[in-house]
């Protein structure tokens, strides 16, 4: 099985433009994040997907400079842009992982591959986040690669194409959706925010990384989590944005969303 690994990224973000840029121990914050995302097991064919904006051609420099593949597609229709990338790489399945992720931990990219391969025959969509349990920033998403052109054919909505998934999420009838939880039996997706959107989450992110990347440059979402029950004072750097994400600008479209799943701000 051809397993392609997608991270879509971008310089135009309006919140916090050139967030994949922004310095993370003397590199840029997407390399860092693809150095994390190339521990996995799966991690034979990545690929950065950005726009045809002039505003990316630094981020395709920049991938290839440091050995990454580069596709280049449509800067507001993420589906689009998803699937021509995995059609053009021949993904037989296809993972997303947004660039907003520089805290992932490998290892959970790993379990959601593993669960997804060993129950192919009952779902070919599988995810860690429909719905979350692990904290905000560790968002991983794998189908086949029929179920991602069968989404790009029949899509029509606009945050359905800008998203990429969720026509997949809102339509259980045409798919078979697959969950991954946290094997802790915990739920921090509403109480931890690990991505990235604001200042803060930067300066959250760039804290973690000074305080463990120089022992352990891969370390792992406990490592996180223990370095924020030692010092509590850097989880409140970013503590209003926790719960705020897209979701809430479409509660009124997504049937397999509800409100305690995002917060207004």
């Amino acid at each position: 099985m051809n397993i392609v690994i997608i991270v879509q990224a971008r310089c135009s973000s309006s919140r916090l433009p050139n967030k994949v840029l922004l310095p993370l121990i003397d590199k840029p914050l997407l390399i860092r994040q693809l150095e994390r995302v190339a521990k996995s097991l799966f991690s034979n064919n990545i690929v950065v997907a950005t726009s045809y904006e002039q505003s990316d051609d630094i981020l395709e420099k920049l991938c290839y400079e440091n050995g990454f593949e580069v596709f280049r597609g449509n800067l507001t229709d993420l589906l689009d842009r998803h699937y021509q990338a995995a059609k053009f790489y021949k993904a037989d399945a296809v993972v997303k992982i947004p660039s907003d992720c520089p805290l992932i931990d490998p290892k959970i990219i790993d379990k959601v591959l593993n669960f997804f391969i060993q129950n192919s025959d009952k779902y070919d969509y599988v995810s860690n986040l429909h719905p979350a349990t692990y904290p905000d920033g560790n968002d991983v998403e794998v189908m086949n690669f029929s179920v991602l052109e069968k989404a790009w054919f029949e899509a029509k909505k606009d945050f359905e194409r800008e998203h990429t998934t969720p026509y997949i999420w809102e339509n259980n009838d045409k798919f078979r959706i697959g969950n991954v939880v946290w094997e802790t039996g915990l739920d921090y997706s509403m109480s931890h925010r690990f991505t990235i959107d604001y200042p803060e989450d930067f300066q959250f992110i760039k804290t973690v990384y000074e305080r463990l990347f120089p022992n352990n440059p891969y370390f792992s979402l406990e490592d996180i989590l223990n370095l924020l029950e030692a010092e509590p004072e850097i989880k409140k750097i970013n503590e209003k944005y926790i719960g705020v994400n897209w979701y809430r600008n479409h509660l009124k479209d997504l049937k397999t969303i509800t409100p305690d799943q995002t917060k207004i701000i």
